[in-house]
């Protein structure tokens, strides 16, 4: 673990309020919010965005299997802690390559006895192996919800992301959903700047894409309304704190 560069993870955390960070992160989360001082709300309407999806998969669409990828550090109303209030026999199994999260992750959560939680050390560009590694917990057979929070930015190629999605989503049987949202710099000007100096600091960087973009990921998808959207937009409820109009998209698709 190499705590002398920041970590988008970590700073992501800082963001949320959480303490798993360094100093490094710490900073370089300053360095954003002084170009960009939303980035706090765009962080917060991301997570919620999560909990509302979680809440409507395992609920209104029956979902009892979660494959969430590229995790990052727990804070509050994650993946399993959502659908498991919902469904306490839900399985979920989180993903990530971070020892620092996996260890965390491993250490803080634990989910029902009556469902399943567990991680697994995989990479999201190497989407055989995270398949290969969620097989041995989740049932291919039955519908499963892909979780894509924030993550697929971190891969700058948006053809070579489309075709990571779509192998993440091609063993999933019919009545599977996508969950995602990501990125953008369509509502504040700041937003692209301050990612700008962020990519150049030695973190992993990480690519804000169109609301368009965003929503072709979804291609072959059913969509559920309103379909692809800012964050607080999506099924929003008395939780949102957050502006509507945010530089977060997201939305949920089911494969027919």
């Amino acid at each position: 673990m190499d705590t002398s560069v920041p970590h988008s993870a970590r700073i992501w955390n800082y963001w949320l309020g959480g303490t798993d960070n360094f100093p490094v992160d710490r900073a370089a989360g300053d360095q954003y919010r002084q170009v960009f001082p939303g980035v706090v709300d765009v962080a917060r309407a991301s997570r919620q965005f999560l909990t509302r999806s979680i809440e409507y998969l395992a609920g209104e669409a029956g979902i009892r299997q979660f494959l969430d990828v590229g995790t990052g550090l727990p804070t509050a109303d994650n993946t399993h802690q959502v659908a498991q209030r919902v469904a306490p026999e839900a399985r979920v199994v989180y993903v990530d390559n971070d020892p620092m999260v996996l260890a965390h992750a491993r250490a803080l959560l634990a989910g029902t006895p009556e469902g399943v939680t567990r991680y697994v050390d995989a990479d999201l560009r190497e989407p055989a192996a995270v398949l290969a590694a969620a097989r041995t917990i989740l049932d291919f057979e039955r519908p499963v919800a892909l979780i894509l929070s924030g993550v697929l930015g971190h891969v700058d190629d948006t053809g070579r992301a489309r075709t990571i999605l779509r192998e993440l989503l091609e063993p999933l049987p019919p009545g599977s959903f996508l969950s995602l949202n990501d990125g953008t710099s369509v509502v504040s000007a700041e937003i692209q700047e301050a990612q700008d100096d962020y990519n150049e600091s030695g973190a992993m960087p990480y690519k804000l894409r169109s609301p368009e973009e965003i929503a072709s990921f979804f291609d072959g998808l059913e969509l559920v309304e309103p379909g692809v959207v800012p964050c607080p937009r999506w099924h929003p409820d008395d939780r949102v704190d957050t502006p509507l109009d945010i530089d977060a998209f997201g939305g949920v698709g089911r494969k027919p």
